[in-house]
């Protein structure tokens, strides 16, 4: 039986839409030799990846000759926001209260970063 598909990012499709971000746009030569600056990357693996980017909706791209040209249909800040939406859901039972009592317990946050968070929450009030 086929695995059902997820729409969460894989590492490598993320690192894909970072390089769209800063880029804007780029080819599929081009994410292959971004890609490949941390870890040899094939051509033919970056371009699968980005047809799952494009089949998953997060990316779009056109023909310009014979090369595809990809750039990202989301914001950085938009999956970031998925993301989390996608941690709180499935660790903390849709609790952001639990997400912070975790980090405060489980992270090295130091105080002056914990007080700024709370200057934002007052300021949200």
């Amino acid at each position: 039986m086929a695995r059902k598909k997820s729409n969460q990012l894989t590492d490598v499709e993320q690192r894909i839409l970072e390089v769209l971000w800063k880029e804007g746009e780029a080819s599929v030569k081009d994410i292959a030799q971004a890609l490949s600056e941390e870890k040899p990357t094939a051509y033919t693996t970056a371009q699968t990846m980005c047809k799952i980017l494009e089949e998953k909706g997060y990316a779009e791209y056109r023909k310009e000759g014979r090369a595809f040209i990809y750039r990202a249909k989301i914001s950085q800040k938009e999956a970031r926001q998925g993301a989390l939406t996608s941690l709180l859901n499935r660790f903390f039972g849709s609790s952001p209260e639990l997400l912070a009592q975790h980090l405060m317990e489980e992270s090295n946050i130091n105080l002056d970063d914990l007080q700024s968070l709370q200057d934002q929450i007052d300021k949200e009030d």
